[in-house]
């Protein structure tokens, strides 16, 4: 399931099942799960490490050196998970530094064109679109939905179930459940069409909306809006997702100061 006119390192170690289809190239140090498709033109480099069911697309480039000028050539890695989608021209850089590691998580599909640089961790059942462009050490919570042409830059956070509307630029993080839109970033409501098609109960959105009035609409800083939910809210488990996030960011969220 080699094609003859691939090049494939005889220091790649490639699973059960495993189709490379002609030119592509796969170089050594690199470990491949069972049932990948390696298309045309496809290139995967030394350090990444894929699990199995993924699919990558023609043109695109897995385990690239990192675009940091403070790599000196350490062994780094792309570490990739399971059934994840990598469409054509998809560039993807492995981690800067020694014993660190890139990350991409399983039931991802990655649009043409997108750029995910160096550290980046990006979690579960994500949509990035087209041409899309992740930045350096950022972080993508599970369930989040890019739209086309997102600027995410450097360091910045998304949390889990929001929605980042196409052409944003942005450099604050962006928390759970929120839709993003415009330019500057600001908040546009939750996420509650794809949340209901997910699952999500009326009355947990209902919470979350409210929650999100608190922190958006009531003309108080955000750490006062924190603690209103604490005293008026039952905290959930989304709530409470929605609290740690903010607590931890360290550049503030979208749509405040």
């Amino acid at each position: 399931m080699i094609s003859p006119l691939a090049f494939v390192s005889p220091g790649a170690r490639l699973g059960e099942h495993v189709t490379v289809h002609p030119f592509a190239y796969i170089e050594g140090d690199v470990v491949i799960g069972d049932n990948c498709t390696v298309m045309p033109h496809a290139s995967i480099l030394e350090g990444t490490r894929m699990g199995r069911d993924n699919r990558v697309f023609q043109g695109a480039v897995l385990g690239a050196v990192p675009q940091d000028f403070c790599f000196t050539g350490d062994k780094t890695t792309l570490e990739i998970g399971d059934n994840n989608v990598f469409r054509e021209n998809v560039v993807v850089n492995r981690a800067t530094r020694s014993g660190s590691s890139t990350r991409i998580g399983s039931n991802n599909f990655i649009f043409e064109g997108v750029h995910i640089s160096h550290d980046t961790q990006v979690a579960d059942s994500c949509v990035l679109g087209n041409g899309t462009k992740i930045a350096g050490n950022c972080s993508i919570d599970s369930h989040t939905i890019f739209s086309t042409m997102v600027i995410m830059d450097q360091g910045a956070r998304v949390g889990s179930w929001a929605m980042i509307q196409g052409g944003c630029h942005f450099n604050k993080d962006i928390p759970p459940f929120v839709v993003a839109a415009r330019n500057p970033v600001g908040y546009y409501g939750i996420n509650a069409k794809v949340m209901a098609h997910e699952g999500f109960s009326e009355q947990a959105i209902e919470q979350i909306a409210q929650a999100y009035g608190l922190i958006y609409q009531c003309n108080v800083s955000v750490v006062d809006a924190l603690m209103k939910i604490r005293e008026q809210m039952l905290v959930t488990p989304d709530i409470d997702a929605i609290i740690r996030f903010i607590q931890g960011s360290k550049r503030g969220i979208v749509g405040t100061r």
